[in-house]
């Protein structure tokens, strides 16, 4: 069989290569003088064209949306971005133009759309509300009663807006010290949302929210930002020099894996070039929400960090990695970032790329894979330092906060003092991000930083790591909070996102919320994690008695040592933690 392509694009037939052949002379000249499709007549032809056409209108809208001369198949995550910026949708119909602007099959732009929850996809005949509510669904919003407000919520809209507004349950929006949070749009969040907050901002026109640095640039140079950069520019630090002082630091990825920087900007710079820098900005887990903290109150300390991991590198180019929850520091990167370019500090194509909505991207290797424009799938081969980095090049790949504080680190080498960030939510009279002396224990980082627990509440447990990090009882908080020290707790410190639990709070609740929260972000390539969350899911819905506590140990036990990827394998921490610490909470 041949497939004969089409010179405009339209779905190809596929016939018979003696047919075709048999058609055409010699001189180039069809030999069929009917006209007639190959195999005409003899049941082998077809007269129309398989597959869904694409819609010469829809082609129109989408060229006009994406307004570039021309496209590239790696932008394919950007361009679903602008079709639903404009349309407030995804239409089957503008998809199937996207694939035929980008010579793909309708499938593989569909399956990228779908991956993605940020995304929504709709029939073309289907009219979509007016407008949507987003509550959040993550840990510490359920906390504070998203349930309720959802509820409450549900019945008074249905009354007044009818099938014009609706209500959509989604994952961790980064402002967990906010709970509950909810968000009008997809560009206005709202933070202690109520109901009547929420309905009064549906009552007017919606205005994106907006960020303005406390520390902007001239404040930050004013306090010696931007020196070391500069004398790196001018070549009066080597290379050599500053990574041996950034291992000299001790900084490790504040990201969650905790890989020393130092070490690994060493060997990345000894990979042949060209290299890239990635720098992921997708912390979706919930409880965690510092990269969103230092962004709004000092970007310029990132980017030079950022910078400065270029210059070592010798990146030809630097992606940044930003979930799409975070519209506000869209803007205020772009505009920052286009300030230091005319100051003439960096030298370097910078590509801000935005995410969907997918915690998996939150995986370095899986991060990759987005913004090469694909479905956020973990590779098997890990992407540091070998050549299966971004497009197939080495690459870099640092955190936010990682960066945030490479230029201290460099500066302080051996003498920095070692410092560490939570984020702090849940049962406390202060949440929010906390910096404070690493291995500080989670009593003393409530009792000394958070003004102790919320009125009428008792530490009764704690989440040191956010959703993954399992949960301990509050007589193992006193214990250092570290890398390498909660581990034979059946814990980890991650990425520092403190979630403090009360009497007040069913640690069975919270399993089922968790395991919930990792069924809806698997992403389905591999068994023991995609099957194993949703099988955790229904067990636990189905109140399972105590005996069963074996059945859930072993799905754990297969969880943690047959998944791909850290999220199959960090999945089972809640169950594992429930039946060590809380036996009888989750049957």
């Amino acid at each position: 069989m041949t497939t004969w392509s089409c010179r405009d694009g339209s779905v190809p037939l596929i016939v018979k290569r003696s047919e075709a052949m048999s058609s055409i002379s010699d001189n180039g000249k069809s030999n069929n003088p009917l006209g007639r499709p190959p195999g005409a007549g003899r049941g082998h032809g077809r007269m129309a064209l398989r597959g869904r056409q694409v819609d010469p209108a829809a082609l129109a809208e989408v060229r006009q949306i994406l307004g570039a001369a021309t496209v590239e198949r790696t932008l394919l995550v950007e361009y679903l971005h602008q079709i639903q910026d404009t349309e407030g949708c995804l239409r089957h119909r503008h998809l199937a133009a996207l694939a035929h602007c980008l010579r793909l099959s309708l499938a593989e732009v569909y399956e990228v759309a779908t991956f993605y929850h940020r995304f929504d996809v709709v029939p073309d005949e289907a009219k979509p509300a007016a407008r949507t509510i987003h509550i959040c669904d993550g840990l510490p919003c359920q906390m504070a009663g998203a349930d309720a407000l959802a509820n409450e919520l549900a019945n008074d809209l249905a009354a007044k807006e009818g099938d014009n507004c609706r209500i959509i349950r989604s994952a961790c929006m980064g402002r967990c010290d906010g709970a509950p949070v909810a968000s009008v749009g997809a560009e206005h969040y709202l933070i202690h949302a109520d109901a009547t907050a929420i309905q009064n901002r549906l009552s007017g026109p919606i205005a994106p929210d907006v960020a303005a640095p406390v520390v902007d640039f001239a404040g930050y140079q004013a306090d010696g930002g931007y020196q070391l950069l500069r004398q790196c520019l001018a070549g009066e630090r080597r290379i050599d020099q500053v990574i041996t002082q950034l291992e000299e630091s001790g900084l490790r990825g504040l990201g969650g894996a905790g890989f020393p920087t130092g070490r690994k900007w060493r060997l990345v710079a000894a990979e042949r070039g060209p290299r890239l820098l990635a720098v992921n900005g997708d912390e979706s887990e919930p409880g965690t929400f510092k990269d969103r903290h230092y962004l709004e109150t000092d970007p310029h300390r990132f980017i030079e960090g950022m910078l400065l991991a270029a210059w070592a590198m010798d990146a030809a180019d630097i992606y940044i990695y930003l979930r799409d929850e975070y519209p506000h520091l869209r803007a205020l990167l772009q505009r920052e970032l286009a300030i230091v370019t005319t100051a003439g500090l960096c030298q370097r194509q910078i590509h801000l790329r935005r995410g969907a909505g997918a915690y998996i991207c939150g995986e370095e290797s899986a991060m990759l894979e987005s913004i090469e424009g694909k479905r956020g799938l973990p590779r098997q081969r890990p992407p540091f330092p070998s050549q299966v980095g971004l497009f197939g090049q080495p690459t870099l790949i640092n955190n936010v906060e990682t960066l945030y504080w490479a230029r201290d680190a460099i500066n302080g080498g051996a003498n920095w003092e070692h410092m560490r960030s939570f984020s702090v939510s849940g049962r406390v009279r202060e949440p929010g991000v906390k910096r404070v002396p690493a291995g500080i224990s989670a009593r003393a980082l409530i009792d000394g930083h958070c003004g102790g627990m919320a009125a009428g509440h008792e530490l009764v447990a704690f989440l040191p790591g956010g959703a993954s990090g399992g949960i301990l009882p509050a007589r193992l908080a006193d214990e250092a909070m570290d890398f390498g020290t909660l581990e034979q707790h059946g814990a980890l410190i991650g990425s520092a996102g403190l979630i403090v639990l009360s009497q007040h709070d069913d640690i069975g609740a919270v399993v089922a919320n968790l395991m919930r929260f990792f069924a809806h972000e698997s992403c389905g390539q591999c068994t023991p994690c995609r099957v194993g969350t949703e099988k955790a899911v229904t067990m636990l819905a189905a109140g399972k008695a105590a005996a069963d506590d074996v059945a859930f140990a072993d799905l754990a036990q297969v969880m943690a040592d047959a998944s791909i990827c850290g999220l199959g394998h960090a999945a089972a921490n809640p169950l594992r933690c429930a039946l060590r610490y809380f036996p009888g909470s989750i049957a």
